[in-house]
């Protein structure tokens, strides 16, 4: 029985907030559209509106306002936003070139004194973007490098914000309400998936847990969000390049319907995850959400001794050196590898992660035992990731014979590889051999079968009895 749990379905200016339940598209690549519903009381022609329920880190050129119910023609004249929330810093440079009162306290006679002192604001310090520079401040005539005491502003203006705006010169084909959806692409999000997988104290079996986290750093908080992420590879290394392409795959996640059920499904190039129920996402916020579950997934271990440390490749040109490639690596690696199939209890696609694996003791308690990461893997793949080296298994590799005959255009090269099994139970591992000398090759003597795993590399799969030495000899035979 199948026991996989999928748990992710992969007039006058006015202020506007959002309305209704805000949507989310989350992309594993530092961005994410956002989908919310404005409240908009319009008249014929044309309407300014402010709305303050945007991220700090909006693209504004990707705004799209739209009536969901397509009734009503909106047509966006002019557009500007403003990212300059109310600081101390931001103050001070809106009230340049006035005078305000510092309050400054000081002891007289062991009692805390405070006094008011008249400053007028030569340079704020404060520079858009983030830095700083020191604020220069005239009191009784002299210029200072630093406030004079804790500065006391006036009432906020109009046009001064609170948290980030769009304001817009509206066109409306004909007066009414309405609630318009607003799109737009906003950095600020990131999301991962890491997976644990648990063997029991014996067999080759794991229950796989995977998780997805979230990050919010955009600078607003989502209530009661419908989110959905998407898994795949968007090319964002050059964003003034490709902010075509970028644009081309968020429309498509703007228009996308919301799933009412929990799925997860192809979309585009990429898969799409969404979560079974609405959640609130704060700004600052990491969250964790469990999304794949799946029981007895069959992981065996598999044994790799690579000798040469698989730093030795044939990159295009004849090697004559005899002494290159011997170096000889003692370590066995341990590899876990599984079939994403439904005949293996999985069968989904799986974002791109970290494995973590544990192994329960006799005693009932868990145990690392290493770890590694994955890509993007479709269903039915394999994934097979190395989680560390095996303590109870030894090989050893070396040259025996090396000819070579430059006239006659050849060159032979003969290895010897021990393996040494101290385990209690019998394992077989795999001998990855490297034919890096040359193009054109033959292997013309051997003492166990093999098979070519590229042209450039074979491999022996060797079974070693407990406390066995097993040993592999094969001669190789390169021409030109």
């Amino acid at each position: 029985m199948k026991t996989l749990i999928l748990i992710l379905s992969c007039g006058a200016a006015a202020t506007l907030t959002t309305l209704a339940q805000p949507a989310l598209t989350i992309y594993n690549q530092n961005f994410a559209v956002v989908r919310d519903s404005v409240p908009l009381d319009l008249k014929s022609g044309v309407n300014e509106v402010r709305f303050a329920g945007a991220t700090a880190h909006l693209e504004p050129d990707s705004v799209i306002l739209r009536d969901p119910a397509g009734k009503r023609a909106l047509q966006i004249l002019e557009q500007n936003y403003r990212n300059d929330p109310v600081s101390q810093e931001l103050l001070l440079s809106l009230n340049e070139g006035k005078t305000i009162d510092f309050q400054n306290a000081r002891m007289k006679d062991n009692t805390t004194v405070r006094e008011l002192i008249p400053g007028k604001v030569i340079r704020s310090g404060y520079v858009p973007g983030g830095g700083a520079e020191q604020p220069i401040i005239e009191v009784s005539g002299k210029l200072q490098f630093s406030l004079p005491g804790q500065p006391l502003f006036p009432s906020l203006g109009d046009d001064t914000i609170l948290k980030p705006t769009l304001n817009w010169l509206l066109r409306a084909d004909k007066p009414g309400k309405l609630d318009a959806e607003v799109s737009y692409v906003t950095q600020g999000f990131t999301w991962e998936a890491d997976y644990n997988l648990v063997a029991p104290d014996k067999g080759d079996t794991v229950d796989i847990l995977g998780w997805i986290t979230m990050n919010n750093q955009s600078g607003k908080t989502f209530e009661n969000a419908k989110i959905k992420l998407m898994a795949g590879d968007v090319n964002k290394i050059q964003p003034q390049r490709n902010r075509n392409e970028i644009r081309m795959y968020a429309a498509k996640a703007m228009a996308a319907d919301m799933e009412a059920t929990v799925s997860e499904k192809s979309f585009d190039e990429f898969h799409l995850y969404t979560l079974a129920r609405a959640t609130t996402l704060r700004d600052r916020e990491t969250k964790q959400v469990e999304f794949v579950r799946a029981e007895s997934v069959k992981a065996p271990s598999v044994y790799v001794y690579d000798g040469a440390e698989a730093g030795y490749r044939f990159y295009g040109g004849r090697n004559n050196d005899p002494g290159y490639g011997t170096q000889s690596n003692k370590k066995v690696w341990v590899m876990r590898e599984f079939v994403n199939a439904e005949t293996n209890r999985l069968g989904i696609a799986l974002p791109k992660g970290k494995l973590r694996f544990y192994r329960r003791g006799g005693d009932g308690q868990l145990e690392f035992t290493g770890e590694n990461e994955i890509d993007h893997t479709p269903r039915n793949e394999t994934i097979r990731v190395r989680t560390g080296n095996s303590f109870d298994l030894v090989g050893e590799r070396k040259p025996t014979d090396f000819k070579t005959d430059r006239s006659d255009k050849w060159m032979d090269e003969t290895f010897e590889i021990k393996l040494r099994n101290r385990k209690k139970e019998s394992v077989e591992i795999r001998v990855v051999e490297h034919l890096y000398r040359w193009n054109n090759w033959n292997i013309t003597a051997k003492s166990d079968e093999f098979r070519k795993n590229d042209a450039q590399t074979i491999e022996f799969r060797v079974q070693v009895k407990p406390d066995e030495e097993k040993t592999i000899t094969y001669t190789v035979h390169y021409s030109w």
